[in-house]
């Protein structure tokens, strides 16, 4: 009987080493040392990933790419001289790249057309109206084409004898048919035309998310005093939306001098309607300036930044107060 009684305690023993090796293996358990270090690193540890590739793919292109705007590197040559400045005096002094920003004026003044339209609708439709849900779509639809395609459609329609003209004919308004895409005169006019048909829905969709998320017992409480929809769109909707309107016009801005897709594919820049980045493309990969390309590249990057700044200085974000 004496000599079985340690026999009897070896299943004991061995249920608690069982017991201390599963809690060495849950987390934490390695010791009360390492579990609160561990718990503290777990963040660090899941953001280093998408660190490293916002490091690697934007902030380190960033950079060599103002590094190469002081150089004259035509994108393929291992040398790259340093030229000091004289990229930047280029673009600000060569007529070809000054007219760039003339460009960009079409389609920062359509811009506002664009953002008028988007807030009317979205006013409207924000109350109830018939067939409320099919307006949204058709509003919202434009901007979920793929730019290209877009580019296409209206090339095709604006051509001579296209869509617009044989509709025009159809109604007897031949005075009216003209070379839309191949007069200078009128060519950016419609290529901005296109551009707000095609990002009003953008507009749209985000006033009216700011509009529908006014409580509705502040316009109970207008009706009430009497207020009509103006003063409700006046007192109410658009002191409310404003941080909205500060993005927007941000966008417009930063849109206006960033435009590419559309007027690239419907006219490659010809006939006067050359947009800064079809420029700066062309200076990077047909005549080989990348330097010159890189320039421009912070130009534009430098000019949203300055107008972000300034509409900040003038319209600050303030909290709407409609009580």
């Amino acid at each position: 009987m004496a000599s079985s009684a340690p026999e009897l305690h070896r299943p004991r023993r061995a249920g608690l080493r069982l017991i201390a090796a599963t809690r060495a293996l849950r987390p934490g358990g390695g010791g009360r040392r390492s579990g609160p270090a561990l718990r503290r690193a777990t963040p660090y540890l899941f953001l280093l990933i998408p660190l490293v590739l916002l490091l690697g793919l934007t902030y380190l292109p960033v950079i060599n790419m103002v590094w190469y705007s002081f150089t004259d590197w035509d994108g393929l040559d291992k040398t790259k001289n340093f030229i000091g400045l004289e990229n930047y005096i280029d673009v600000f002094t060569r007529p070809a790249n000054l007219r760039v920003f003339y460009v960009s004026l079409y389609y920062f003044v359509a811009s506002f057309l664009q953002m008028g339209l988007a807030l009317y609708f979205a006013t409207i439709l924000s109350f109830k109206v018939r067939f409320q849900n099919l307006w949204k779509g058709v509003l919202f639809f434009p901007y979920l084409i793929n730019g290209v395609a877009i580019g296409l459609i209206f090339l095709n329609f604006l051509k001579p004898d296209g869509g617009l003209d044989t509709t025009l004919h159809f109604l007897g308004l031949d005075s009216a048919i003209h070379q839309w895409t191949g007069d200078p005169a009128l060519i950016n006019y419609t290529l901005a035309s296109v551009s707000v048909w095609r990002y009003t829905g953008l507009n749209f969709v985000m006033f009216l998310g700011a509009i529908q998320s006014i409580p509705g017992d502040i316009y109970e409480a207008a009706e009430l005093d009497g207020a009509n929809r103006w003063h409700e769109f006046r007192y109410i909707i658009l002191p409310s939306i404003k941080p909205i309107v500060s993005l927007s016009f941000i966008l417009a801005i930063s849109g206006s001098l960033a435009v590419f897709e559309v007027p690239y594919i419907m006219t490659g820049g010809g006939n006067g309607s050359e947009t800064f980045v079809i420029r700066a493309v062309k200076m990077a990969f047909t005549l080989g300036k990348v330097g010159m390309a890189s320039a421009m590249a912070v130009v534009l990057l430098l000019l949203v930044l300055l107008f972000s700044w300034v509409q900040r200085r003038v319209v600050p974000d303030e909290k709407a107060d409609i009580a």
